[in-house]
């Protein structure tokens, strides 16, 4: 993980350590293409066109795991404010000999988006393969648009000003457990400590 990215074929896991504090995102590129160098490109997710990432984000739109350790609570989501690329969970699981996760208070949830958004994705947002015959991707509104009521920003930067819009209601009425616009935290953000979290790609 040290240099931002991996390979992982279908139906394989990797284990990865993270270190304390750490804070950062987790998300899958699709439809990859890399030479013996390292060079190439994805359809989606896309990193500067290299196998590992170095730190560059995933060009949206992406579906992102989102966690933050903290020393006494963690806290993680998953992310459509990037729009969505697949389906991705969050699971807080504990290591062996701790004992199982007691979730309480809303804690220590699974959360994600385990449905197909690309089926729904309205025409203004959606992204589609070279060939045109699927839809591989959906956009967020502020990516298709760039208007401050979609984008949270401007006279919109709040969560008094920026609330959910046409677009982020779709996302949310088929993920319900992931964000569906900036201010989308009551819903979507959980927190949970002295667990190991089980990010998968297409859980369905």
């Amino acid at each position: 993980m040290a240099q931002g990215g991996l390979f992982l074929p279908p139906h394989q896991a990797q284990t990865i350590q993270l270190p304390p504090l750490w804070s950062g995102r987790v998300w899958a590129r699709h439809g990859c293409t890399f030479d013996a160098a390292g060079r190439g490109h994805c359809a989606t997710g896309d990193c500067g066109g290299t196998l590992f990432c170095n730190g560059l984000g995933g060009a949206p739109p992406a579906t992102l795991a989102e966690l933050s350790l903290g020393a006494k609570e963690d806290f993680y989501d998953v992310s459509l404010v990037d729009g969505y690329n697949l389906p991705l969970s969050i699971t807080p699981i504990r290591g062996p000999g701790l004992g199982p996760l007691s979730p309480d208070s809303g804690k220590c949830r699974s959360m994600g988006c385990k449905r197909d958004l690309n089926t729904v994705c309205p025409a203004g947002l959606q992204v589609w393969s070279e060939d045109k015959k699927r839809v591989i991707a959906c956009k967020s509104a502020c990516m298709a648009f760039h208007s401050p009521n979609y984008c949270c920003t401007g006279n919109y930067a709040s969560p008094k000003t920026c609330g959910p819009t046409t677009y982020s209601r779709i996302f949310k009425r088929v993920c319900p457990k992931a964000y569906s616009y900036a201010y989308d935290d009551p819903s979507s953000l959980v927190t949970c400590f002295s667990a190991n979290y089980l990010v998968t790609f297409c859980p369905n």
